[in-house]
């Protein structure tokens, strides 16, 4: 008895102690995609609880991204503090030799690098996770992670269901949050969605309190891609994302953990509208190194596009000869149509930490997006908005706002990268992780 009392006593001070090393007990990191910082800097975006906590905490004049600028390089440097060439999460869907299938990086064993869930489970705290992206069989204990299957689509609620974690957590959150989901109660293409993902967030912290919470909205993303920066639609998406954010802030009230929680508001990417869309895969079929139906039959290079940029791969990696073609490919463009992107050489991607098996990248200038289409004409009108940008002008750059137990109060941060995020959670928790390219922004944290 006196043996057991005593382990008691020593885990309760371990306990103790692994509270005094960490600045919170509880980190929320929410992700808006297609986050810009206009929304929480300018007044006519609707936005108060967002705008509020970046008053009383601490913002980003912007962030810049990795390249590819999309979703799912991006929230996995979020939560590897490495950029895509480390973490191995490249594009949205992979490169397929023999052919696109669809499918998309889905699985967390597809990232090469330790993640905030492995150090947070490592340090024996506790997570959760919704809608994230490459989250599939992650180390998180309440886990419904975006997914699904490619002869269902997006919108179906039965893939999240067979991979949630544990098993029957989304038969729980319908029971006890949402009511029966499905393709009308919970769809991207409407601001239900934002709500159902807030409240199950908010029930989960208030209920089993884990120490670290990502959670990914989503329809700020959509509308920007339907109608552009300033379509109808993108205000009604941040004023969902917002509600979202306050009931999960309310929830931490309603626990008695608020004086112990901190907020993480970002993003992914920012938003630019299109008016031209190039298709550079036309442009090898011309020259004989892709036919039109790309790579079915013979071929030899291939463009992989990603929102408005296009990486070359190669089918034998080795093919020198053929990058030479491709090049003088390029360059020989009319000049019309070579003003409208440039190239990203091998050097610099890997500079910027982007893909290592791309053996260049096109990078259109803003306005301009990529068509992965090898048929038709090479350059075609436009419209909406989209991303994946080299991440070197303001209007890819997303936004940034810290906001509760740990972090400083009305302080601005002029510059920072996506990959720093993860560095400054794991200060916040006191986790044991080390960000491959992150670096922690010790002027964000409270100074005692």
């Amino acid at each position: 008895m006196k043996k057991a009392f005593l382990i008691v006593i020593v885990c309760l001070g371990l306990n103790v102690a692994q509270a005094q090393e960490r600045l919170t007990d509880h980190v929320v990191l929410v992700s808006i995609d297609g986050f810009r910082p206009d929304f929480y800097m300018e007044t006519q975006w609707p936005a108060a609880y967002l705008k509020w906590m970046a008053e009383h905490g601490v913002k980003a004049e912007g962030v810049r991204g990795v390249f590819p600028t999309v979703t799912y390089p991006s929230h996995t440097t979020l939560v590897t503090g490495a950029k895509p060439a480390r973490h191995g999460i490249y594009y949205n869907s992979p490169f397929e030799i023999n052919g696109q299938t669809g499918a998309w990086y889905w699985y967390e064993n597809q990232i090469q690098v330790p993640t905030l869930w492995d150090a947070v489970r490592a340090k024996g705290l506790k997570s959760a996770s919704f809608i994230w992206p490459v989250s599939v069989d992650a180390p998180i204990d309440y886990n419904l992670p975006e997914f699904w299957y490619l002869e269902g689509g997006y919108n179906r609620i039965q893939p999240m269901r067979d991979k949630d974690v544990p098993n029957g957590f989304l038969e729980e959150l319908e029971l006890e949050v949402t009511g029966k989901l499905n393709e009308s109660t919970f769809n991207g293409d409407y601001m239900n969605r934002e709500d159902r993902t807030g409240e199950m967030a908010a029930y989960v912290l208030e209920k089993y309190q884990p120490n670290f919470i990502s959670l990914h909205l989503i329809a700020t993303d959509h509308f920007q891609h339907e109608g552009g920066r300033e379509g109808e639609k993108v205000a009604f998406a941040l004023a969902a994302a917002d509600r979202a954010i306050g009931k999960i802030w309310e929830a931490a009230e309603r626990a008695g953990i608020s004086e112990r929680t901190t907020i993480i508001i970002t993003g992914d990417h920012g938003f630019v509208d299109v008016h031209t869309r190039l298709a550079p895969n036309v442009w090898l079929a011309q020259a004989g190194l892709i036919t039109a139906d790309k790579m079915k039959g013979e071929w030899k290079a291939a463009f992989h596009t990603s929102g408005a940029a296009a990486f070359l791969h190669l089918k034998d990696p080795k093919d020198k000869a053929t990058v030479s073609k491709v090049q003088e490919v390029l360059a020989n463009l009319p000049e019309k149509t070579r003003k409208l992107f440039r190239v990203v050489s091998r050097e610099e991607l890997k500079e910027v930490g982007a893909d290592p098996n791309a053996a260049l990248a096109i990078a259109p200038i803003p306005g301009v997006a990529m068509s992965s289409s090898a048929r038709g004409n090479d350059v075609v009108s436009g419209g909406g908005g989209t991303h994946g940008y080299f991440p070197d002008f303001e209007q890819i750059k997303t936004g940034f706002v810290a906001f509760g137990a740990g972090v400083q109060t009305g302080k601005t941060v002029h510059v920072m990268g996506l990959e720093d995020v993860a560095p400054l959670i794991a200060a916040l928790l006191g986790l044991d992780f080390e960000a491959p390219d992150g670096v922690l922004l010790p002027g964000i944290l409270k100074q005692d």
